[in-house]
């Protein structure tokens, strides 16, 4: 009996070979930097020389790529191609759809970034020879380009390859779907597993990273607040412990939709924050830098886009340490934002999903980076006289330094340390739901025990690296495993590339020539059903006399040919009659009609030239196919222009069963 409980509470749905290994690499890193920390330290100080001298221009590259990359498809005629079947619809409204893009732009990065990033650039700028009065556009500049459209590319790139291939293909929501058209089946195999292991191990880190700025500054605030003395590592263990335990009791109590309308009003507090300095700062200020730093930013895409410094060997470390391990931050997130993206985007067409992640959030980031940081070196320049330039030195503290000199200093540090709390528990909660996701292909729940043990292990890694080398480790860590992850995001954009033409190929696919002569002279019979209305008994009847009638020939006649077909009946959620015929290596063909109901438009019904219409509905026969294509309306056809019209499609299937390029779609239904 025991057993039998203990046995059912350990249960696990991990993938053991996506799991292990990935647990193998963390816990052994994990380890090491608890047991050897000034060994770890060393280490990663060398590896991430190495990274930065020999590797920086691969990651501008790829960055540059994912850019390029989505640019192309949204200007394309892929852009039209929608993410999920032709005639899907969206999940959720665009105000609901805009406002969640809004919300994935919020995070502990933006609280710990926003006046410290700004500050860093402008006390200590990319080229040292700048003249003063062009430092504080400059730092804007270059804190808009690490926080824009090449942060959101990265993200998207990731969540429009989950979104196609889950919605579209019916593939699960993993990485390792988007390497079907390589893979074909193989991705069920060691290939997509390693592909899920790189991602699992650089989403680890990455969420590792962010709770690393979480923890140090929350610490920070609370000594501003004088509620701890120092903010030293035994406080920051407390700090880690307190947090994630409430983090883990959300994910495994059922208490996540208390935590999304923290996180709901969490948003709304940030807003409020934000709008309080631009009322109380420099509002003119602000909103003269927010306009014109825009134009800069627009100005001077390209040349950021793909600058290496190489010919400005001065500015190498700074180019490194800030935008080399940005590019690295935002890939190693990019499983985790891309998921979510992903999952609230079906029905969405490829233009309209590109164009709302590349600007939506981004704009919000503008914004937020303008308010903070403009109105920091405003101070700075008017106020304090040089005082924040020299608290840039320790961004842990630059925040509630900043608040300082404004009003309500200690209700603005209380909020601020609320809003990093609860972002810091979301961060948390949706990584640990995001990591049991990956290690177990995609499932959408987990046993608890897993999400304890995620808890357990991103407190243990935080803490340790912090231990070994405070933000730097942490940083390094994400910037070596954010590089194999970075090419396996390339590999995805020709994944997707190579799907999107086979897709749009097989979307324009016309009927063979022979099919084209096909007709039906029975012109009568036509005119007499366009006069007359369809009522639900009218379509009833039609499906049971003349579509079945029809499906019943053919299917005596394909049994001539060795080819056994069968007539499926639904009456729910639709009233539908289909023929089958069922493959094992090859999707199995379908030609169904269902009776679709449909609104008389006003205009018509008070029409006087058409025929006598008084139905606020009318009832259609439209096809449907095993392929999701969007169907027809064939009311007009006779038994005889249905076997016709069944022939035609089933020439078409084998057609394309003919020519491999099409295996990702006439691939078997499971």
């Amino acid at each position: 009996m025991n057993k039998s409980k203990s046995s059912s509470v350990f249960k696990t749905n991990f993938t053991k070979s996506v799991a292990l290994p990935s647990l193998a690499i963390i816990i052994a890193i994990s380890l090491f930097c608890v047991f050897f920390s000034k060994d770890t330290e060393q280490a990663l100080n060398i590896v991430k020389e190495i990274i930065f001298k020999n590797l920086s221009w691969l990651y501008v590259l790829l960055v540059t790529v994912f850019v390029l990359f989505l640019i192309t498809l949204a200007i394309s005629k892929f852009g039209k191609i929608k993410l999920g079947a032709d005639d899907s619809e969206p999940e959720y409204s665009f105000f609901s759809w805009i406002a969640m893009l809004f919300a994935a732009g919020m995070g502990i990065g933006l609280m710990y970034f926003g006046v410290g990033e700004t500050m860093s650039h402008y006390a200590t700028p990319a080229n040292a020879n700048l003249a003063d009065n062009l430092r504080a556009k400059e730092a804007q500049l270059y804190t808009f380009f690490h926080w824009g459209f090449h942060a959101w590319s990265i993200y998207g790139v990731v969540g429009l390859s989950l979104a196609y291939f889950a919605y579209r293909h019916n593939l699960p929501l993993a990485i390792r779907s988007g390497f079907y058209p390589i893979l074909k089946n193989r991705i069920h195999g060691r290939f997509g597993n390693i592909v899920d292991v790189f991602g699992l191990c650089s989403t680890f880190f990455g969420i590792a990273t962010t709770l690393g700025f979480g923890v140090v500054q929350l610490s920070a605030g609370l000594v501003s607040l004088h509620l701890i003395s120092e903010s030293s590592f035994s406080y920051q263990i407390i700090i880690v412990l307190v947090v994630m335990i409430i983090a883990v009791l959300s994910a495994i109590s059922g208490l996540g939709k208390g935590v999304k309308k923290l996180s709901e009003l969490n948003i709304i507090m940030a807003v409020l924050l934000m709008l309080f300095i631009l009322v109380f700062g420099p509002t003119i200020y602000i909103l003269s830098t927010f306009t014109e730093g825009l134009g800069h930013y627009i100005s001077h895409f390209i040349s950021l886009t793909f600058n290496t410094y190489a010919y400005e060997q001065g500015s190498q470390e700074w180019f490194s340490k800030w935008t080399i391990l940005y590019w690295a931050w935002w890939i190693s997130w990019a499983p985790y934002v891309g998921l979510f993206i992903a999952k609230i985007s079906k029905g969405r067409t490829i233009r309209e999903f590109i164009l709302a992640v590349l600007f939506i959030p981004a704009f919000f980031n503008f914004l937020w980076m303008t308010v903070f940081g403009s109105s920091a070196v405003w101070i700075d320049e008017h106020i304090a006289h040089g005082a924040l330039s020299e608290f840039a030195k320790n961004p842990d503290t630059l925040l509630f330094n900043f608040f300082t000199y404004f009003p309500f200093t200690t209700f603005l540090n209380v909020l601020s340390i609320l809003i990093i709390c609860v972002f810091f528990i979301t961060s948390a909660d949706s990584g640990i739901f995001i990591m049991n996701g990956i290690a177990s292909k995609g499932a959408v729940s987990s046993p608890k025990w897993q999400s304890v043990f995620w808890g357990i292990l991103l407190s243990l890694l935080a803490l340790s690296l912090l231990h070994s080398g405070g933000l730097a480790s942490l940083q390094t860590m994400t910037l070596i495993t954010a590089l194999p992850f970075g090419i396996i995001m390339a590999l995805l954009c020709y994944n997707l590339w190579k799907a999107l033409v086979v897709d749009s190929e097989y979307s324009a696919k016309k009927y063979s020539h022979g099919s084209l002569n096909w007709n039906n002279n029975n012109w009568k019979e036509h005119l007499e059903k366009i006069v007359t209305v369809s009522k639900k008994k009218d379509i009833h009847k039609f499906l049971n006399q003349t579509v079945k009638k029809a499906f019943e020939e053919l299917v005596v006649e394909l049994a001539k040919n060795n080819i056994e077909a069968h007539i499926n009946s639904f009456s729910t959620p639709q009233q539908a009659v289909e023929l089958e015929i069922k493959y094992d290596q090859l999707r199995n063909f379908k030609y169904g009609v269902m009776a679709q109901k449909q609104t008389v438009s006003e205009t018509l019904l008070n029409e006087k030239n058409t025929p006598d219409i008084d139905l606020e509905f009318i009832f259609q026969p439209v096809t449907y196919f095993g392929d999701h294509r969007k169907g027809y309306d064939i009311q007009y056809l006779s038994k005889d222009g249905i076997i016709s019209d069944v022939l035609r499609e089933y020439e078409r299937f084998l057609n394309l069963s003919s020519e491999g390029d099409h295996d990702l779609i006439m691939k078997p239904n499971n």
